[in-house]
């Protein structure tokens, strides 16, 4: 069985840096496409950044490019999402996500629109607050 476990959220202030972890079991995430999403109340999940390790393509959304990046540790089978300089928008729940298919499509459609919809398997999510 496939779970995702994600840590790191919390509150901090406008400008400031968190960085979240997503620990994957039931899986080897090396070789699928997975990704960071969030979502905030009424709206609809969007992606943050998505990554098709298959293809090596990785697409960052424009609201955080430039200030947040990804990583992975093949060792710990963990992602792991750097927020920098958080801003007012950036409040939400992350999710981090993966695509049990091989190859799957780009990065950027998992990351475009209702792409999350490829996703398979979900963690349970992480509160990120910015307040002063």
């Amino acid at each position: 069985q496939v779970q995702l476990v994600e840590s790191g959220g919390g509150l901090v202030q406008p400008g400031g840096s968190l960085r979240l972890s997503c620990a994957a079991s039931g899986i080897t995430l090396d070789g699928h496409a997975y990704g960071w999403f969030r979502q905030v109340p009424g709206k609809e999940r969007e992606g943050v950044v998505c990554i098709n390790s298959k293809t090596g393509d990785t697409h960052y959304t424009d609201p955080v490019n430039g200030r947040f990046s990804f990583s992975r540790d093949n060792t710990k089978n963990t992602l792991y999402l750097q927020m920098n300089n958080l801003e007012p928008e950036d409040p939400a729940v992350y999710y981090c996500a993966v695509d049990e298919a091989i190859p799957g499509p780009p990065a950027s459609r998992y990351c475009s629109g209702r792409g999350f919809t490829y996703m398979d398997t979900w963690g349970q999510g992480t509160h990120v607050t910015v307040s002063s």
